[in-house]
C-alpha cells in the first residue's frame, strides 16, 4: 500500500520530514527571477521558469535525505496557468527522483464533486473514451472533513483503488484554530470527535506496517494536542505543519511519533525553502542553505523520538 511505501522511504532515509514547496516569486533568488525574464519577459512563461529552476533546485539538494515534498497548490494557482503548469512540472520532477509526493490542496465537498476532486489529485478519469493524463496526479491529498462522511468517502474509495493516501484536517496549526475545533459537542472538543473519524474512516485500509491510507493533520504549534491525538489515532500518520517558520520545533512535535520513532511525518516550507536569505549565504547557495536546514531538521527532530 502507499502508506507503506511512505514509511519504508522514512525508514531508509532516517528521516520523519518532508520539505514544503510553497514558492512565492519573491522567495526565488534574484540571479533566477531576473534570467528567467531576460530569457521570457515580463510575461507568465518567465513567472513558470523562475519556479520550475527554483524547485528543481530545492528536490536536487535534498531529494537523497528527505523521503517526501509537499508543494501546496494555492502558490502555484495565484499565478493563473503558468503557477499550475509549474505545479504539474515540480510534481512529476519530484517523482523522477524518487519522492513522495504529498498535494497540500485542503480540498473539500460532497457527493459528485468530492469523487471530481479525487479524481483529479489521487485517481484514473475517462473522458469518455479518453484516458486522462493528469498531471497533478500525486501520492497523497491533504482533505478537509468538517463537510461530514459524505465529502470523505469518495477519497476514502480512492485511497482503496488507486493506492494513495489522505490527510485528513484535525487540529490545525493556526492561532484561531480553536474557534472551532476546540469547542466542546456532548463533553468533547470537535477536535476529538474529528480524530474518532478518522480512525474510523481508515479502519479498512491499514498497510502491512500498522498504519492505514487515512492520515492527520495535527499543528506543532499544539504539542499537548499532539500528543494526545497520537493515542486516539493510533493508526493515523500524522502529517504535521509548523515546525520552523510557524515555531514548533524538536521538542513540539514528539509526541507526534509512536514508541518505533514512526508515526509522523513533520513538515518545513519557508524553514527550508528561505534558509538561503539566513546566515552567510550567497542567493546562489541556496541549495546548501535549504540542505544545511533539513539536515538540522532531521537531527533535532531525531534528538527527540
Amino acid at each position: 500500500m502507499s502508506i507503506d511505501r511512505l514509511i519504508t522511504k522514512i525508514e531508509e532515509k532516517k528521516n520523519p520530514t518532508v520539505f514544503g514547496l510553497d514558492p512565492r516569486f519573491e522567495y526565488v533568488p534574484e540571479y533566477i527571477r531576473e534570467e528567467a525574464i531576460k530569457q521570457y519577459g515580463l510575461t507568465g512563461e518567465a513567472i513558470k521558469n523562475a519556479l520550475v529552476t527554483f524547485n528543481k533546485g530545492l528536490i536536487d539538494a535534498l531529494c537523497d535525505i528527505v523521503p517526501a515534498v509537499k508543494p501546496q497548490s494555492a502558490y502555484y494557482e495565484m499565478y493563473g496557468l503558468s503557477g499550475l503548469s509549474a505545479l504539474a512540472e515540480t510534481i512529476s520532477y519530484a517523482k523522477e527522483k524518487g519522492l513522495y509526493v504529498i498535494l497540500d490542496g485542503k480540498r473539500n465537498d460532497i457527493g459528485k464533486t468530492a469523487e471530481a476532486y479525487a479524481a483529479a489529485y489521487l485517481g484514473k478519469t475517462k473522458a469518455g473514451d479518453i484516458e486522462v493524463n493528469n498531471e497533478l496526479e500525486s501520492d497523497g491529498l491533504t482533505v478537509n472533513a468538517y463537510l461530514g462522511s459524505d465529502g470523505i468517502r469518495p477519497f476514502v474509495e480512492a485511497c482503496k483503488t488507486d493506492n494513495k493516501i489522505i490527510f485528513v484536517l484535525v487540529k490545525t496549526s493556526n492561532p484561531s484554530s480553536g474557534e472551532l475545533q476546540d469547542l466542546c459537542v456532548d463533553g468533547e472538543p470537535i477536535y476529538q470527535k474529528m480524530a474518532a473519524m478518522v480512525d474510523g474512516w481508515g479502519a479498512e485500509t491499514i498497510g502491512t506496517k500498522g498504519y492505514s491510507a487515512v492520515g492527520a493533520v495535527v499543528g506543532a504549534t499544539y504539542p499537548k494536542q499532539l500528543t494526545e491525538l497520537r493515542q486516539l489515532m493510533p493508526k493515523s500518520y500524522i502529517l504535521v505543519p509548523g515546525y520552523g517558520a510557524q515555531g514548533g520545533g524538536g521538542a513540539d512535535v514528539a509526541g507526534a511519533f509512536d514508541k518505533n520513532g514512526l508515526g509522523a511525518l513533520v513538515n518545513s516550507s519557508r524553514g527550508i525553502m528561505c534558509a538561503w536569505k539566513k546566515g552567510d549565504y550567497r542567493p546562489e547557495e541556496y541549495q546548501k542553505a535549504a540542505r544545511d536546514e533539513a539536515l538540522k531538521m532531521r537531527e533535532d527532530i531525531l534528538r527527540y523520538i
